[in-house]
């Protein structure tokens, strides 16, 4: 079975095209982190993610934050944040709003890594949307937006099944 094969199997109801999207969501995740975390050999994608809100950030982000915006525990953002460190790319901090609170910081090797090296993935970037026309991107960014509030409905209606278990 081929990718044409699988677009024709699943094109058939709505139903089905829900369930293609979101195989699509899983698989596409996977490819991406596999060709990144194959190309990129100073840090993975994963690191890369957090390292890149980290540095868009106005003000140092706790691991809780940085958890929520990645769609991942706190636990998982101390894990990312403890290699990077060790990487030299960030500091970890006391936050100034919450003494019991960890903040991460970007590095000046964080800012030299964007300045020097990133151009190169940002070609890569651009040449993964470079099937797109621009509206097609527009539209794209649009639906996945809302995306994000489905993704919000479904951890909703967990959190209440959760509740009347409890």
């Amino acid at each position: 079975m081929n990718l044409d094969d699988l677009t024709a199997k699943f094109s058939s109801s709505t139903e089905n095209q829900r369930k293609a999207i979101f195989s699509t969501l899983f698989i596409a995740g996977n490819k991406l982190q596999t060709l990144f975390d194959n190309y990129i050999p100073e840090v993975s994608l994963k690191q890369f993610m957090l390292l890149s809100i980290v540095r868009q950030s106005k003000e140092p982000l706790t691991f809780t934050q940085l958890g929520n915006l990645l769609g991942c525990s706190r636990q998982n953002i101390k894990k990312l944040a403890n290699v990077l460190m060790k990487k030299g790319f960030i500091t970890i901090q006391q936050s100034p709003h919450d003494t019991r609170a960890m903040c991460i910081c970007p590095t000046e090797k964080a800012d030299a890594f964007y300045v020097n090296d990133f151009a190169e993935y940002q070609e890569d970037l651009n040449y993964l949307f470079e099937v797109y026309t621009d509206k097609e991107v527009e539209t794209l960014f649009i639906l996945l937006s809302q995306l994000y509030a489905g993704i919000e409905n479904l951890e909703k209606r967990a959190a209440m099944k959760k509740d009347r278990e409890i």
